[in-house]
């Protein structure tokens, strides 16, 4: 029987365990599932939102405050269960996303592949006068109006583990 997932949503208290075990078999290591645990405790979630189908988990993102700069948000990590890859659910998810971005003037940052998060909404060229630690080959903005904002980009503190 074919089943489809439900609408994406903000991730319910209880659901921690689900968003786990998805960063873990999506990523085939413990790096997210860790960076997501640290931004919990350091207080720096802005939000996470999850893709349910049925009982499951099969999508998950997280957004961040970013230290600098002042009330921008970064976008880490994105993840969508291997068995239902390819169904472009991840692509919907990162559209919605940047839809919301844009209506509310609230620019997010990616660190990333840059031709599936441009098909989504993000523009690697609006990012290209940013400073960041990462490669600005793969940084990318979107919800932000001026042509190419400007600034250095400091994560929060739990991504340092991640250099």
């Amino acid at each position: 029987m074919l089943q489809f997932p439900d609408h994406a949503r903000e991730m319910r208290k209880g659901e921690e365990d689900a968003v786990d075990a998805l960063l873990k078999i999506a990523f085939d290591r413990n790096d997210e599932a860790n960076l997501v645990h640290a931004l919990r405790r350091s207080g720096d979630i802005a939000g996470e939102t999850v893709l349910p189908m049925g009982e499951r988990i099969v999508g998950y993102y997280a957004l961040s405050k970013m230290v600098a700069p002042k009330g921008w948000l970064c976008l880490a990590p994105v993840a969508i269960a291997p068995d239902v890859q390819g169904r472009n659910y991840g692509l919907r998810m990162m559209g919605m996303l940047c839809e919301w971005a844009k209506l509310s003037n609230q620019t997010v940052v990616v660190l990333g592949a840059v031709p599936f998060y441009e098909r989504a909404g993000f523009s690697l060229a609006q990012a290209r006068k940013l400073t960041t630690p990462y490669p600005i080959g793969h940084t990318m903005v979107v919800g932000n109006d001026a042509d190419a904002p400007t600034g250095t980009l400091i994560y929060p503190k739990p991504f340092a583990k991640l250099e």
